[in-house]
């Protein structure tokens, strides 16, 4: 279990406020974080990530401590094993969509699988601005996934594909997340489902909740 108990202050689209969570988060599953605009969805995903540091509470991932206020302890972002598909994508401008993978991964035949998964071989040799907002989206979800994390954090991450290519994906990504035993935890306003794997719905609601 993923054990979530913090409380942080943010200033989001209701003005300043105080994020509280506490709850748990089943591994080997995708979770859905839903609620309104504003209200701490993605400040949450990087406070699991360690980008963002609680100003109270503990985050800990199978009973090991992962962050601790009164000790001031905070896992490094770098040993946590976390894939993050960042909501703007953080794209590297200078490196293709192979290069992008291969700062994850030097295993050929994964990189290949992985651009076959986001159907994007023939694309393997362009620099992001060579690419549309959908095609950007697959590259940073391919790239979180090229370090075959045990723990993937997805920000809005099917927002710009259109709903055909959008069913494919996740119904590739259902499979490969079932094969690698990933835990997702993703956040959405949309409905999207996932096939063939555990899914659940954590929804934040009101200032504070």
């Amino acid at each position: 279990m993923i054990k979530i108990a913090i409380g942080k202050k943010i200033d989001g689209r209701y003005g300043n406020f105080e994020l509280k969570v506490n709850t748990a988060f089943n591994l080997n599953a995708i979770t859905r974080i839903a609620g309104p605009s504003g209200i701490g969805k993605t400040t949450l995903l990087k406070i699991i990530a360690g980008l963002v540091l609680p100003d109270s509470g503990t985050v800990s991932v199978e009973n090991v401590l992962w962050f601790d206020q009164i000790s001031g302890f905070s896992k490094k972002v770098q040993d946590r094993q976390i894939g993050f598909v960042f909501q703007d994508y953080a794209l590297f401008p200078n490196m293709t969509v192979e290069k992008h993978l291969k700062f994850g991964t030097d295993d050929e035949s994964f990189i290949t699988h992985l651009l076959e998964l986001g159907e994007m071989t023939q694309l393997k040799n362009r620099l992001p601005k060579q690419l549309s907002g959908g095609q950007q989206q697959r590259l940073a979800i391919l790239r979180a996934l090229s370090t075959k994390p045990k723990l993937l954090l997805m920000d809005e991450p099917f927002a710009a594909l259109d709903q055909e290519l959008k069913s494919r994906l996740i119904t590739k990504l259902s499979h490969f997340f079932d094969e690698q035993q990933t835990t997702v935890i993703l956040v959405t306003h949309q409905d999207d489902q996932f096939i063939d794997y555990n899914s659940y719905s954590f929804e934040l609601k009101g200032i504070g909740d």
